[in-house]
């Protein structure tokens, strides 16, 4: 599942969805010509490289540049289908709107504004997952600045065992931060169950995160895991300075992030 409903308000304006932010390039014609490389590129790549074929892209209306830029998923090996967000609440309700497809399948998420490194990152949270049976898989990341409000943190054992979300804290001792996931139906339908009763009640945040749901998992006894997966912390270039570095670093290797 990858959520593409953000508005990129901290970057605008822009010419395009930030999905397809021009970082980098790719080879054409078995590396004899250079294209230029989109930022929602990356992620399609590295969930195809883990055995990932079928992937549904949720919109915010107006985003229609997205199917049209990468269609059906056929350049890239992957099957793509597009479904439009419904409530603007944050990433966990635009998420649910795949329920209806998937609530009996294994789930990787990632975000389409997210540069990461290793490639092999989604291999490394399914193979953590058939080994532990876990009902969520966290893949983390050194938090870039933690303790500035900007993302998650989360609190893991040396067993990988996810003690703890808190939610973009302002003063923090932990250091890793979570930026893609693997869970199976049990938190699927967790989710979907929290989110139906959570709309009706009177203190229903204006905003949940993923990270919101994870942590009532937690609460209610779902097995959450965590698997360091990169010693370099991620790129969000919906983030002004982020943006700046991606494309610096992107310009003089014109390699693959």
């Amino acid at each position: 599942m990858i959520p593409a409903g953000g508005q990129a308000t901290r970057i605008a304006p822009l010419p395009c969805s930030k999905e397809l932010y021009p970082v980098g390039f790719s080879s054409m014609n078995s590396g004899q010509e250079m294209r230029p490389k989109v930022v929602g590129h990356y992620l399609i790549e590295k969930m195809r490289l883990a055995g990932i074929k079928k992937i549904f892209i949720v919109l915010r209306e107006g985003k229609w540049d997205i199917p049209a830029y990468f269609r059906d998923g056929a350049a890239l090996d992957v099957h793509l289908a597009y479904l439009i967000m419904n409530l603007p609440f944050g990433a966990p309700y635009t998420l649910d709107q795949v329920y209806p497809f998937v609530q009996d399948a294994l789930i990787a998420l990632g975000f389409p504004d997210i540069l990461f490194s290793p490639d092999d990152a989604f291999v490394q949270l399914l193979s953590r997952q058939r080994s532990s049976d876990a009902d969520v898989i966290l893949g983390l990341f050194p938090a870039d600045q933690p303790g500035k409000g900007k993302v998650d943190m989360v609190d893991s054992g040396a067993d990988g065992k996810v003690n703890q979300i808190v939610i973009k804290p302002r003063q923090t001792q932990l250091r890793h931060t979570w930026g893609i996931a693997v869970w199976t139906p049990v938190f699927t339908h967790f989710m979907h169950e929290y989110l139906a009763v959570a709309r009706k009640s009177a203190t229903h945040k204006p905003e949940l995160f993923v990270g919101d749901i994870v942590q009532a998992a937690i609460g209610d006894g779902l097995q959450v895991e965590a698997v360091h997966v990169s010693g370099e912390p991620f790129l969000d270039i919906g983030i002004p300075d982020d943006l700046i570095r991606a494309v610096r670093l992107s310009v003089p290797s014109q390699n693959s992030l």
